[in-house]
């Protein structure tokens, strides 16, 4: 159901792939909201992805940008002025990628050169747009920009890797560019992190489905689904959210307070049930070591 919450303002979409991505749930649900937009992602996603399918839908224009090439930036961010007619109201970033997850390397064994890319696409991405933005006075006063992160920027999940560092920097990032913003321009900067959500980008983390299960047996809200989060990021563009800034705002259910949650301990109590006590040997298979690296 549509508020009008968005009507009349203008926006940046980044990383809409497929009708999985949070991107491309936050496009719909900005549309039915009243907004105008253009979606952008890499000509690399664009290829493997259906974004054409989105922007028919949503009445959206497309342009293709490598969101860590400083031109290619400019040219979208002074294409989409034109073609929305104006300055913009919001940007979301929603931009992710590690070839070191990708490819199964554990993190105390990172390639290096995949390290930079991971850090460039994920987090240095939101510095470029945002410099970009301010260079080019692209964003309107009161405006907002929302970021997705996970809570792997705080605490250590096996195998989420070298994408832990990257959006503990995005998270600073947002920081300190929402200082800059808000005394200039008033324009607020956010980011939501967001439950484990299966994406495609997700869907490459080893052992996902796992930690998916786990916070949503810990969550006592259970995990926010993608749609959930598109709602969220829509009330963030919009003027209801007008001092929110400089936040790190958990949209996980409730995950992020939890230490423990019943049904956790009834599933470690059954677990552990036929395990030898504290300080005894425990059958190890060798096999199981892949599983944990």
């Amino acid at each position: 159901m549509s508020h009008n919450l968005l009507k009349g303002k203008k926006g940046i979409i980044f990383g809409a792939l497929n009708d999985k991505s949070i991107a491309w749930n936050v496009a719909e649900r900005a549309h039915e909201e009243g907004a105008a937009f253009v979606l952008t992602n890499a000509p690399i996603a664009m290829r493997m992805g259906s974004i054409n399918e989105l922007a028919e839908k949503c009445n959206a224009r497309v342009i293709a940008a490598d969101a860590t090439n400083l031109e290619d930036l400019e040219k979208l961010i002074s294409e989409s002025m034109e073609i929305l007619g104006g300055k913009i109201d919001f940007i979301l970033h929603s931009i992710g990628m590690s070839p070191n997850v990708r490819k199964g390397i554990p993190y105390d064994e990172l390639k290096y050169e995949y390290y930079h890319r991971t850090l460039d696409v994920s987090a240095f991405s939101l510095h470029k747009v945002l410099s970009t933005a301010r260079k080019l006075d692209a964003i309107n006063d009161w405006g907002s920009v929302v970021a997705l992160t996970y809570v792997a920027a705080q605490r250590t999940f096996v195998g989420y890797n070298d994408m832990a560092d990257a959006k503990a920097i995005l998270e600073s990032i947002s920081r300190s560019f929402g200082y800059i913003y808000g005394r200039e321009k008033k324009i607020r900067i956010n980011t939501v992190s967001q439950s484990p959500t299966l994406t495609t980008a997700g869907s490459g983390i080893s052992g996902f489905d796992k930690l998916e299960d786990f916070a949503n047996r810990m969550s006592p809200l259970g995990n926010a689904t993608a749609e959930e989060c598109a709602d969220y990021c829509v009330t963030l563009f919009s003027d209801l959210t007008r001092k929110v800034t400089m936040q790190n705002l958990f949209h996980d259910g409730g995950f992020s307070s939890m230490g423990m949650s019943l049904r956790a301990i009834q599933q470690y109590e059954k677990s552990f049930r036929d395990c030898p006590p504290i300080g005894e040997d425990i059958p190890f298979d060798e096999k199981d070591v892949e599983k944990f690296k």
